[in-house]
């Protein structure tokens, strides 16, 4: 797998988002979402097309590859994970998202793991 950068992974993560919407994702519709400028937007696919994980149509279209849909679903389960599990600790929803923003770049697959098995235990 690519060696990915914290915003490489948060692209990756809103372009699953975006394209799982049914959205023609555009690079406005990832500036907004991801609270970004254009320009950024534009500089940052193009590094990521050079990775593979992504192409643009003519017509400006962003969508992902096999691989970068792959990555973009990983780093949203990671999402995912990581906030139901704060939220189960107690953290208020809106602490939530902005601790697991950070923590989904860095956690490893063990610990993970080891939320996944306390969510599960908690639902029995």
């Amino acid at each position: 797998m690519h060696n990915l950068t914290r915003s490489y992974e948060d692209y990756l993560e809103a372009l699953f988002v975006l394209e799982k919407h049914g959205k023609n994702i555009r690079s406005v519709d990832v500036a907004s979402y991801l609270g970004v400028s254009r320009p950024a937007v534009s500089k940052t696919i193009n590094e990521i097309k050079t990775l593979g994980l992504l192409a643009q149509s003519r017509y400006k279209a962003i969508t992902l590859t096999d691989e970068g849909r792959k990555v973009g679903e990983s780093i949203f389960e990671k999402h995912t994970l990581i906030k139901k599990f704060l939220i189960h600790l107690g953290v208020d929803e809106a602490t939530a998202e902005v601790d697991c923003c950070k923590m989904e770049h860095v956690v490893s697959d063990a610990t993970l793991a080891a939320f996944k098995k306390v969510l599960k235990e908690r639902k029995k």
